[in-house]
């Protein structure tokens, strides 16, 4: 349903805090002009801990009204409470997103019987297509092969966000779910390699800043050319790697504050970027041929 390179959207604020839509807009803008193939809008990139219910909702809206059906907007709207996890899947189907981005429920650890059922519940409550991800270094709760196969036979429960950038595990999911279930990696570093194993795309922080390349490497791994795609994707090698010099979207919101494209804000309790790695940013985004 959803193929190549998917933006995991920063959330840009003004220095007062609040959402700065006006950043929004032109942010959105940037991927369309670019060919970005999907937006993920309030992912763990987009600061969804530390916004509101009501600006969690908004920025959605938002974007998919920026986005105006020029390309899709699939919605983060996971949590640790199954109730508000449908909650807020019904509010992004009513705003008019393309899909849900559902996290695995994070601190209370539930059992793989309680993930199932937790997913389950949202399919539903929510018509809407849902996207599994499973990112156990943030949540500490871990959605087994077995219980997303389980899950792949719900109709509207359309794919997965793998962001333990375990290839093996990635290919287990593959081979376990066949055409029921989509792959995507969310793991920058590996995405290439998960591709041209069969997987359909990758929800991406480095295409927040070099969005054109990330779409045309996706679209070369997926068609299985390799050399092709190992030869776009090298420039962009430092950033998969240093994007991640302090907890995401840190350095993100950094680089495209560099670039221009929004301003510096970021929300407590995360904080600016350490001036040490500055430089180091700098030199991966002449890395990948861009000028900040």
């Amino acid at each position: 349903m959803f193929r190549g390179s998917m933006v995991a959207l920063v959330t840009p604020m003004h220095d007062d805090g609040s959402v700065d839509y006006e950043a929004l807009a032109r942010l959105v803008e940037f991927h369309v002009e670019s060919g970005t193939d999907a937006i993920v809008s309030v992912g763990t990139t987009g600061e969804s801990p530390t916004l509101s219910t009501e600006e969690h909702c908004d920025v959605i809206r938002k974007t998919v009204d920026f986005a105006a059906g020029r390309l899709p907007v699939i919605a983060g709207t996971g949590s640790n409470s199954t109730r508000e996890a449908i909650e807020l899947t019904q509010a992004a189907m009513a705003a008019g997103a393309d899909a849900a981005l559902l996290v695995a429920p994070y601190y209370n650890k539930p059992t793989q019987e309680g993930l199932y059922l937790h997913f389950k519940a949202i399919a539903e409550a929510a018509a809407l297509p849902q996207i599994l991800y499973n990112v156990p270094g943030r949540t500490v709760s871990d959605i087994k092969t077995e219980t997303v196969a389980r899950l792949a036979r719900i109709s509207n429960i359309v794919g997965i966000k793998e962001a333990t950038g375990d290839l093996q595990r990635a290919f287990d999911i593959i081979e376990a779910c066949g055409d029921s279930l989509d792959v995507y990696s969310g793991d920058d570093a590996t995405a290439r390699e998960l591709m041209l194993l069969g997987g359909k795309g990758v929800i991406s922080v480095t295409a927040n800043v070099a969005p054109r390349t990330m779409r045309e490497m996706c679209a070369a791994a997926i068609a299985g050319q390799r050399d092709e795609a190992e030869q776009l994707d090298a420039p962009l090698a430092a950033l998969h790697n240093d994007l991640f010099v302090e907890a995401n979207p840190i350095p993100v919101k950094w680089a495209l504050a560099e670039m221009g494209l929004i301003g510096h804000a970021i929300r407590l309790p995360l904080t600016q970027l350490s001036p040490q790695y500055h430089e180091t940013l700098r030199a991966a985004l002449r890395q990948a041929r861009i000028n900040p």
